[in-house]
């Protein structure tokens, strides 16, 4: 398949996809959107047994791209349904791939950006990594990665990292069990091949029906809960707060909030 937005390659038992819009900070737009999609079903179909995410330049994903989140405001109902039901479904196939899944984060991985990072089965990141879900600075709700956070790190924490959308290093991420291992740039994707080579190791068997039972474990109850998420990220969107929140951000000005 042809990609704008990233690189799919294979090698040997490794699929590798790589976020390549690095101008833009590997963004996250409609087509990035698409293109994942794609490259997941088509890593799925392929006789790679493990696959790795990462991305070009200095980031990993940013979150979303500033043009698509300005034209955000003044969608339809229908239509603000039906990108959150699309995220929803990219957020699912990173989660339900069904063979072992790396990242290695090369850099910032921000909102959506943080979600794509750490859905992982293993998240590796270079010290100078930063992470957050800033969802609530600019009036949206941080509903499809809230849904996965709490499953990894406990309402507690989950709710100090939601509530606040701070930005945090690495370091905490690891203190947290969001990431596994903090490795210097320059060995990051070495390292992340060392650990596909030794997962690949495993039986191929063994390791896709460990993943199906995970899968099949959490998906009664993801159901029900990104289905409210899926609602609740749509529903946002038509709050007077999202679009002062939309238009401070894009103006670089501090919010008027209005609470409606």
């Amino acid at each position: 398949m042809n990609y704008k937005t990233l690189q799919l390659a294979f090698d040997s038992a490794v699929a590798t996809i790589t976020l390549n819009r690095p101008d833009k900070r590997n963004a996250i737009s409609y087509e990035l959107i698409d293109d994942l999609i794609r490259a997941l079903e088509e890593a799925t179909n392929s006789s790679a047994r493990i696959l790795i995410l990462t991305g070009s330049g200095k980031a990993f994903c940013s979150g979303m791209d500033l043009d698509n989140l300005q034209a955000l405001i003044g969608r339809t109902p229908e239509q603000n349904l039906e990108d959150s039901r699309t995220m929803a479904s990219l957020f699912r196939s990173l989660y339900e791939f069904p063979r072992p899944t790396i990242a290695a984060v090369n850099g910032a991985a921000i909102a959506g950006g943080a979600g794509l990072a750490l859905l992982s089965d293993f998240t590796l990141a270079v010290p100078e990594a930063k992470f957050g879900y800033t969802e609530v600075r600019i009036g949206f709700v941080p509903a499809i990665v809230a849904t996965f956070l709490l499953r990894q790190v406990g309402e507690k924490s989950a709710r100090d990292l939601l509530l606040t959308g701070r930005i945090f290093d690495a370091a905490e991420a690891l203190k947290m069990g969001l990431i596994n291992e903090v490795v210097a740039p320059e060995k990051l994707l070495d390292r992340a091949r060392e650990l596909a080579t030794e997962l690949s190791e495993n039986s191929p068997l063994s390791l896709s029906e460990t993943k199906r039972l995970l899968t099949d474990h959490a998906r009664a109850e993801l159901d029900t809960q990104m289905e409210a998420a899926i609602r609740a990220n749509a529903g946002i969107r038509e709050s007077a707060d999202f679009r002062e929140g939309i238009a401070s951000f894009l103006e670089k000005r501090k919010p008027k909030w209005t609470g409606r």
